[in-house]
């Protein structure tokens, strides 16, 4: 049976809060090496690479403030300057932030890297808050739903308020439709019934004349003149 020492616990906290540094900042290829039986000066050498000048100064930076937040003393740097290699001495642990080329050169996994810490990486931070994190997204869901309800609420609320040109326009296009339907059924009507009066034949209606009596004045000027001969005959002498 296996008992864990508070130095130990102390060393395991301190090599965490070193990984976590280095995680938070993207680093490349970390190491853990047990150096306890090499130098009686530090415990653990932690190695990691960054890309650029850049990258390593915020490697360390990272680290030094894991440290110190884990309740740790803050720890000393070098190196900073041109971000080439920097060392942060975290007092148990001796961090080693270099550029690849640096790495691959000095080779110190071969000086310090007899026995290697298996470290899972990303998995050992607090389990409350990986914990919380399912509910974090769920309450983050909700508020995005809701705020997306109320947005499309709002904008629903401003388009009845404020109607665009094309909406007016369809209203008033609708609203013509619906008024000009009946008069063209009623005029529809109109000229269906005047096409019908047109076809029904028209029975013509002939009106005979009676003949009028003629005048006294053109019957007497027919009429032969009796009185005329009678003047023009000779009287007889008695």
């Amino acid at each position: 049976m296996t008992t864990t020492t508070p130095a130990k616990k102390d060393i395991q906290k301190l090599q965490r809060a070193i990984v976590d540094g280095l995680e938070d900042v993207k680093a490349q290829d970390v190491q853990v090496f047990d150096t306890e039986h090499l130098s009686s000066l530090f415990e653990r050498v932690v190695m990691a690479s960054g890309t650029s000048n850049r990258q390593t100064k915020a490697l360390a930076s990272s680290v030094r403030d894991a440290v110190k937040d884990a309740g740790f003393p803050k720890p000393r740097m070098e190196g900073e300057a041109n971000g080439e290699w920097i060392i942060v001495d975290c007092g148990q642990a001796v961090v080693h932030i270099m550029q690849p080329n640096f790495r691959q050169y000095y080779k110190l996994e071969e000086l310090w890297g007899e026995k290697p810490v298996r470290l899972k990486l990303g998995a050992a931070k607090p389990a409350v808050a990986e914990a919380a994190k399912p509910v974090k997204a769920a309450k983050e869901t909700a508020k995005s739903e809701g705020s997306l309800k109320r947005s499309n609420a709002a904008k629903k609320g401003v388009a009845e308020a404020f109607p665009s040109k094309a909406q007016i326009k369809k209203d008033a296009a609708a609203k013509s439709a619906s008024v000009k339907t009946p008069a063209k059924k009623a005029a529809a009507k109109k000229t269906a019934t005047k096409t019908a009066a047109a076809k029904v034949p028209v029975k013509k209606v002939v009106v005979q004349e009676t003949a009028k009596p003629a005048s006294k004045k053109v019957a007497a000027k027919k009429a032969p003149a009796k009185k005329a001969t009678a003047k023009k005959t000779p009287a007889r002498k008695a």
